[in-house]
């Protein structure tokens, strides 16, 4: 029993210090993995294994680790659900990168973003240019969501036009 109070506690611990390391590392850690960010992440995992179980290589020690990474994952959605602000300390705020055509270089320096990475992203979301984005916003979850002046004047005249019918 002594074994397995340590494998939860362990996992705990461990659990909560990659919330904190991935939080203060930012957020394009998760959404835009290359391939030295997949090795990393099948390191760190590695790494933390034995922290997690210690010596306890058995079926039950290792069900025990997953099952606490589970009950915490869990049980941080629904604190994060019924606290905003918790959310908003463990996961921060979406962050404009590009407003009105022009990049916002505070924010891009900050979450260490280049301009040749704006231009990938614009790139894949079918725009040619900054100048043809109205926005473009990095999102709490690491993915970045793109509004493009071509989009925002057909949703426009979408809207005139159900409104004239």
């Amino acid at each position: 029993m002594g074994n397995y109070l340590h494998i939860i506690i362990s996992t705990s611990g461990v659990y909560l210090f990659i919330i904190l390391a991935l939080r203060v590392l930012g957020k394009t850690e998760l959404a835009q993995l290359s391939i030295t960010d997949l090795i990393f992440v099948l390191l760190i995992s590695n790494a933390v294994q034995n922290a997690m179980v210690g010596s306890d290589t058995s079926l039950g020690g290792g069900i025990l680790a997953a099952s606490v990474l589970f009950i915490l994952n869990f049980i941080f959605k629904k604190l994060k659900y019924k606290f905003p602000s918790l959310r908003k300390v463990l996961e921060g705020e979406p962050v404009i990168l590009i407003h009105h055509g022009k990049i916002i270089d505070s924010n891009c320096k900050k979450n260490g973003i280049t301009k040749e990475e704006l231009l990938q992203v614009i790139r894949e979301h079918g725009s040619h240019s900054i100048e043809e984005v109205d926005s473009l916003i990095l999102e709490t979850d690491g993915n970045i969501s793109v509004v493009s002046n071509e989009y925002k004047h057909h949703s426009i005249r979408r809207l005139k036009k159900r409104k004239n019918a």
